[in-house]
């Protein structure tokens, strides 16, 4: 067989002052590069940061308390600070237990910053030599990618990866160098490299690292790749140090031939590694990316500190310290790369770990992949952070990061947004890589209403008419006359002055007989309904609504009936209505959830009893609400749950006239919500409850007005919520997920107050009202300023 020999051109040479730091990069040509190279500036240690939607990054599960590695030796370390690799490591990944074989010139297995990670397997592959090589260029690749946080030297990329050396130098190829006259090339064979890559694969290596170059790989070597390939190890290769070796029959725009046939060879399990400078700029010797872009990606590998000597850094008797630079160092810092990733995601595959370094780098040179820096440069931050789609674990629903989790409703207040807790839960993204996510960073309160707004912001009129045993009134959108002409025209309305004139609400109300009663109503509740039928002495505030009836949610009536059947002294109201569930604040809807997601259907039935004791009136009812996709007006994520509720209220309403023209009421509501069970939704104890209490005299300022005072809370959450079963763990090794019982509180910690004076009364042909209001934390927010005003209201029925 003949044998393909291999040259590794060194790119080390490189001399440093302590004080005044200078270097030369020389290799196996004779160019040469001078620069100041400045000492390491301190950086504080990352921490994960949040998401462009109000929502932190989620972690890898478990996520161990973060340590500071802002020190000397993480300064002094080329590649795990300019590759964001602290991110990983206070994730708790620092390449534990995963196996990295560096096959090379061999392996220094007594440098301390391998001490206790060395693999036993660890062998000269080409000979029977000891694994202790006879140049530096094995261990120094080694060094960069797991040299161990020991306080003294350097960092490595995977601080804790397990090292199988595999020396794979032809005998007396590469001689004795010295720190000061490095080997500047060691010969391999194709049989051999071929070799030391099966032998990583039986002895359970997970990334294999190869700072070589050449020809294209023989069989023997494809084969190799393949099976690595086929086992679901990471193969790290350089793309060569040709970049700038013009006119000499070497395409410096395409990586070496040994890294093409390799890629060729492993598909999408193989990584081809360039190198950049510390500014992220293409190292003039590497070679670049062009018809393998999308297997190419760029690490730190230009001027790459240090050269040992034993277990420290070597420092000359003159003071200088020796770095090193080729394609060969930025290889390694991928390999360290992969090693995090295996170890913190123990389900991926090579061509996983491969495809997620490649997707997530950093965009360097021209915009999206390109045939100098291909994918990128390295980025282990992004590396870590979830791609593709994500959802719970064991949903089947999707959960982009930055969802709305859920969205209250009035009754709720800040309940979704004050003391909540975390609410940490296990997100798998698209490669099923489980994370610890916070959902309390997606809940959201629906916002304050608007009582000013809806009680005169209002522009519509108000047209009725009928007799004794039938009348229909509608409130219509008033937003312009036809023309603009004041002389009364007959009723031609095209498109714009038909949207102009649409009805806003209807009502038809008819007398069957003495005893009996039916309303059929358009955009009016049930229970307004059931109130006119019932013709009940209640004055009518602008501001603060009674306690009996608050749906306490934004809903709207599509359509509703109401019949009154008199028994006796006992008057007997059932109502229905079908209509549609708003969740929290409809702006806010617009904005946070999209199409069919803001609206959502609801139907309600109701019963009520009322009679008159003289001076004293009583009403009494009970009444259920149910709501497809809604639970007390509040909108859950489809992830969890896609169910709805049900609510039962039970009201009491009554009055006390106890002087000629005074009347003194009050009302009350108590209502209990059940979710429906489902999705994460193991079930609810809502209870809820809203009050009123108000005093009117009439005729105060002229016949038939009516001043009157009120204070109210509107529907509040009184306690409960819901509560979930949420994916808490997973299993790697079996792909099972644990779940545990999280509270989601509906409760609010603030409670609205309101209160009002207020005047209705007839008025310049019209009918008008004025109010003075007053709400402490409206909207049951805590905290909030409080809502006060005047109110003044005049309108004309024709």
């Amino acid at each position: 067989m003949v044998e393909t020999r291999r040259t590794m051109r060194l790119l080390a040479c490189s001399v440093a002052c302590m004080a005044m730091v200078s270097l030369s990069a020389c290799g196996g040509r004779s160019d040469t590069i001078s620069t100041p190279r400045p000492q390491p500036s301190p950086s504080p240690s990352p921490s994960p940061s949040p998401s462009p939607s109000p929502s932190p990054s989620p972690s890898p599960s478990p996520t161990p308390v973060p340590t500071n590695f802002n020190t000397t030796e993480f300064r002094t370390s080329d590649g795990p600070g300019f590759h964001s690799a602290v991110t990983a490591w206070q994730q708790g990944a620092t390449g534990r237990n995963v196996v990295i074989a560096v096959a090379d010139s061999g392996l220094d297995t007594a440098n301390a910053e391998f001490a206790g990670r060395v693999h036993p397997a660890s062998t000269d592959i080409a000979g029977n030599r000891s694994v202790v090589p006879e140049d530096d260029h094995g261990t120094n690749v080694a060094l960069v990618a797991a040299a161990a946080r020991d306080g003294s030297g350097i960092l490595g990329m995977a601080y804790e990866a397990t090292v199988m050396g595999l020396r794979i130098d032809s005998p007396g190829t590469c001689g004795t160098d010295t720190p000061e006259d490095p080997s500047l090339g060691c010969a391999f064979t194709d049989p051999t490299i071929a070799a030391a890559i099966n032998y990583a694969v039986d002895n359970g290596a997970q990334v294999i690292n190869l700072s070589l170059g050449g020809s294209r790989g023989s069989q023997d070597v494809i084969d190799a790749v393949a099976r690595a390939a086929a086992a679901g190890i990471v193969v790290v290769v350089a793309a060569g140090n040709d970049g700038d070796s013009t006119g000499r029959g070497i395409d410096p725009d395409r990586p070496d031939p040994f890294a093409q046939s390799l890629r060729d060879a492993g598909g999408d399990a193989v990584i081809i590694v360039g190198s950049v400078d510390e500014n992220g700029t293409l190292s003039t010797f590497s070679n670049r990316a062009l018809d393998y872009e999308d297997g190419f990606i760029a690490a730190r590998g230009e001027v790459i500190c240090c050269v040992y000597l034993g277990s420290q850094i070597y420092i000359d008797d003159e003071g200088f310290l020796y770095l090193f630079s080729g394609t060969s160092f930025a290889a390694p810092q991928v390999a360290g790369a992969a090693a995090l990733l295996k170890q913190a995601f123990p389900n991926l595959t090579g061509q996983d770990i491969v495809n997620i370094l490649l997707d997530s780098a950093r965009d360097a040179g021209a915009a999206g992949t390109d045939p100098v820096y291909g994918r990128g440069i390295l980025d282990v931050a992004q590396a870590f952070a979830p791609q593709g789609r994500t959802g719970l674990a064991g949903s089947t629903a999707a959960l982009p990061l930055g969802d709305v989790i859920a969205v209250g409703s009035p009754a709720m207040g800040d309940a979704l947004s004050a003391g909540q807790g975390a609410l940490d839960a296990v997100l798998l993204d698209g490669y099923r890589r489980a994370y610890r996510y916070d959902l309390a960073s997606g809940l959201r309160s629906g916002a304050q209403q608007q009582r000013l707004q809806g009680a005169v912001g209002a522009t519509h009129r108000n047209v009725s008419l009928g007799g004794e045993r039938m009348s229909l009134a509608f409130s219509i959108a008033d937003n312009g006359r036809a023309g603009g002409l004041a002389v009364p025209q007959p009723l031609r309305l095209d498109a714009e002055d038909a949207e102009k004139a649409r009805v806003l609400a209807g009502r038809v109300a008819m007398r069957l007989d003495p005893d009996r009663q039916l309303a059929i109503g358009f955009n009016q509740t049930g229970e307004g309904l059931a109130a006119g039928l019932q013709s009940r002495d209640r004055p009518a505030f602008m501001i603060a609504n009674g306690g009996a009836g608050d749906a306490g949610t934004l809903r709207q009536s599509d359509i509703a009936f109401a019949f009154r059947q008199r028994m006796g002294d006992w008057g007997i109201t059932a109502s229905a209505e079908s209509g549609t569930m708003y969740a929290g604040d409809i702006q806010q809807l617009r904005t946070d959830l999209s199409g069919d997601r803001q609206r959502e259907g609801s139907r309600s039935f109701a019963i009520a009893a009322d009679r008159d004791f003289g001076v004293f009136d009583l009403s009494i009812g009970a009444s259920v609400t149910d709501e497809d996709r809604t639970v007390l007006g509040a909108r859950l994520h489809d992830a969890l749950s896609q169910g709805g509720a049900r609510s039962t209220f039970v009201d009491a309403d009554a009055g006390w006239d106890f002087a000629p023209g005074w009347r003194l009421g009050g009302s009350y509501r108590r209502g209990w919500t059940a979710a429906e069970a489902g999705g994460l939704v193991l079930g609810s104890d809502i209870v809820s409850d809203g009050w009123s209490f108000d005093v009117a005299r009439e005729g105060v300022l002229a016949s038939g007005d009516r001043v009157g005072f009120r204070i109210a809370q509107p529907l509040r959450v009184r306690s409960g919520g819901l509560t979930l079963e949420l994916p808490v763990g997973y299993d790697y090794d079996v792909e099972v997920v644990t779940y545990g019982e999280r509270a989601l509180s509906l409760t609010p910690t603030g409670q609205e107050i309101m209160a009002e004076l207020g005047w209705h009364g007839a008025i310049f042909g019209g009918n008008g009202g004025a109010a003075l209001f007053y709400r402490r934390e409206p909207g049951h927010f805590a905290g909030h300023a409080d809502d006060r005003g005047v109110a003044v209201r005049w309108s004309k029925d024709f």
